[in-house]
C-alpha cells in the first residue's frame, strides 16, 4: 500500500512541476514588457453601486489619466446613498465624463451586467477599458499601458488588479498571495493559448468582442462573473493578450477582516463552476495536486517509507515552485510575499477546501 502511495506522490509532484515550470513558467520568466502608445479612442467603464466614499477619491485619478483621447462612463447602478450625486458634480466638472443612470429592473433587479450593458452600449468608442468603483491606476499612464496591448488580433487585454499593502497584516499578505497566484495563472494559461479569466478590476476589450458572444446574455442568471464568465467564453489564443508593465496596474483596498475575505472568495469560486468543462479541470486538478502535495508525505514520513526519496521530491517541488512565484512576484511588485510562500500556501489550500464545502450547502451573497 505505502509503495503506491509513494507512485501517487511522485505523479503529484510532476504535475505540481508541470503547472508550475512548464505553464506558469511562461509568465514567470517572460522578458520584460514594452509600452508602445497606440492612438485609440478608449472608454473607461466604472460601474457603481453605493460607493459614495471610494469615487470621490478615485474618479479624479481617473479624469487626470495621460491620454489624448478617452472618456470616462460613469454607471450609477440604482445606488441609494450620494453615488449619483457625486457623479452628477463629476460630469459638470470634466467634459469628458459621461454618465450613464440605472433604475432598477424587475427581470434584472440587482444584476450588475444589466448595468454594465447600458453603460457598454452608452460608450461611443470602440475600446472599452473597465475597472471598478474601488479601484484606482498607479499611474497617469494606465490608459496608455492597457490600450498600448491591442493590436489588429488582439482585441482583449487582461490587466492585473492588486490590493494596497498593510504593513503587520497577516491576512493582507494571505490576501495578496491569492492576488497574485490567480494572475499568475491566468496571465500564464492566456500566455499558453488557454485564457480563462481576467478580473474586472483591470480588463480591456474592443466592443466587437462584447456583441460577439451577445454579451453576458449565456450567464445573465448569474450574478456575479461580468468578468472571468465573460473572458471564459469571449477569449481565445488569437484575440487575447496580457499587460504586466507597472504602469498598467490597478490597486483596491483589501477586506481587513477574514470574513469579509471569505465572503469574497466565495462568490469567486461559485462563479468558477460555470467555466468550461477543460479551465475546471485544470484548475480542479492544480488544486487537488497541491492538497495532495501536503497530504500524501505526511503518510509516508510517518512509516519513514523511502524517506530519503521524500524529502527529496519535497525540495526540488519547493526550490521550483519557489523560483517561478518568486519571479512572478517580482513583475508584479509583489517581491515580498515570496517569504511567506510555504506559510501562505499551506493556509490557503484548506481556505479553499473550507469554501468548496462551505458553497455546497449555501449560496454566497452577491453584488450589493
Amino acid at each position: 500500500m505505502l509503495i503506491i502511495i509513494l507512485y501517487f506522490f511522485i505523479a503529484v509532484v510532476f504535475i505540481q512541476l508541470f503547472y508550475y515550470l512548464g505553464v506558469f513558467g511562461k509568465f514567470a520568466f517572460a522578458k520584460a514588457q514594452k509600452v508602445t502608445p497606440k492612438r485609440l479612442s478608449i472608454s473607461v467603464i466604472v460601474c457603481a453601486k453605493n460607493e459614495e466614499d471610494n469615487i470621490v477619491e478615485y474618479i479624479p485619478l481617473l479624469a487626470e489619466q495621460n491620454y489624448p483621447d478617452y472618456e470616462i462612463v460613469l454607471i450609477d447602478d440604482a445606488s441609494s446613498d450620494a453615488t449619483l450625486e457625486i457623479f452628477e458634480g463629476f460630469e459638470k466638472q470634466y467634459p469628458n465624463i459621461r454618465l450613464v443612470k440605472v433604475k432598477n429592473n424587475e427581470a434584472f433587479w440587482g444584476n450588475k451586467k444589466y448595468a454594465l450593458t447600458l453603460g457598454i452600449k452608452a460608450a461611443k468608442n470602440e475600446y472599452l477599458l473597465f475597472t471598478d468603483a474601488d479601484c484606482y491606476p498607479t499611474s497617469k499612464e494606465w490608459i496608455t499601458a492597457m490600450s498600448s496591448q491591442f493590436t489588429m488580433q488582439k482585441t482583449i487585454v487582461l490587466g492585473y488588479g492588486a490590493y494596497e499593502k498593510i504593513n503587520k497584516s497577516f491576512l493582507n499578505k494571505l490576501m495578496r498571495f491569492e492576488t497574485l497566484l490567480t494572475a499568475m495563472q491566468y496571465f500564464s494559461w492566456a500566455k499558453s493559448g488557454r485564457p480563462y479569466m481576467g478580473v474586472g478590476r483591470n480588463l480591456a476589450y474592443k466592443k466587437e468582442e462584447f456583441f460577439n458572444v451577445n454579451g453576458f446574455i449565456n450567464h445573465i442568471q448569474v450574478r456575479s462573473g461580468d468578468d472571468d464568465l465573460f473572458i471564459n467564453q469571449a477569449a481565445t489564443s488569437k484575440n487575447t493578450t496580457i499587460a504586466y508593465t507597472p504602469e498598467s496596474f490597478t490597486y483596491s483596498k483589501p477586506k481587513t477582516t477574514y470574513k469579509d475575505w471569505i465572503i469574497q472568495k466565495r462568490r469567486h469560486v461559485a462563479t468558477a463552476s460555470y467555466y468550461k468543462k477543460l479551465d475546471k479541470f485544470q484548475l480542479g486538478l492544480f488544486y487537488c495536486s497541491q492538497l495532495l502535495f501536503i497530504l500524501l508525505p505526511i503518510i509516508l514520513l510517518s512509516f519513514q517509507f523511502y524517506w530519503i526519496v521524500v524529502l527529496s521530491l519535497i525540495f526540488v517541488r519547493y526550490a521550483a515552485v519557489w523560483t517561478v512565484v518568486g519571479f512572478s512576484a517580482a513583475k508584479l511588485k509583489e517581491k515580498d510575499l515570496k517569504y511567506w510562500f510555504p506559510i501562505v500556501e499551506l493556509i490557503l489550500i484548506f481556505t479553499q477546501i473550507n469554501i468548496f464545502i462551505t458553497n455546497t450547502f449555501s449560496k454566497p451573497v452577491n453584488w450589493k
